[in-house]
């Protein structure tokens, strides 16, 4: 089995990496840590720069669970995690969501309900 978590560097990163860790612990299993960008902007403030990616290396080896931690440019990021599922024995998947109107949800699409709605897995959907 493996727990995926997916992360950006906010809020909703940070609650989702602490019930991804947790979850890992209690199945007894590996953490896989998903960053991806859609690379459609200079600069993506929820894609990790590399002294962010080794502050969350060290935070995950202080955590004690076997991890890794995959970064991507250009693909979407619903897509990765869910392809990631795909090709991943018994997984679950741990995402941070955001309070969204549903006007902001139908205007603005939510990277969140591509995952509820297109994993092949349970999904955990947690708030800070």
């Amino acid at each position: 089995m493996t727990v995926l978590v997916g992360y950006i560097p906010d809020q909703y990163g940070e609650a989702a990496l602490a019930a991804g860790i947790e979850e890992a612990k209690r199945r007894g299993t590996g953490l896989l840590v998903l960053n991806a960008s859609r690379g459609d902007a200079l600069v993506d403030k929820r894609f990790l720069g590399d002294a962010q990616r080794g502050d969350l290396e060290q935070r995950l080896a202080d955590s004690g669970v076997a991890h890794e931690v995959r970064q991507s440019v250009g693909v979407d990021p619903a897509d990765d995690l869910v392809e990631a599922a795909r090709g991943a024995d018994d997984p679950v998947i741990v995402i941070g969501m955001r309070h969204r109107s549903p006007v902001g949800k139908l205007v603005m699409g939510s990277t969140a309900q591509r995952i509820l709605l297109d994993a092949p897995c349970w999904v955990i959907a947690v708030k800070p």
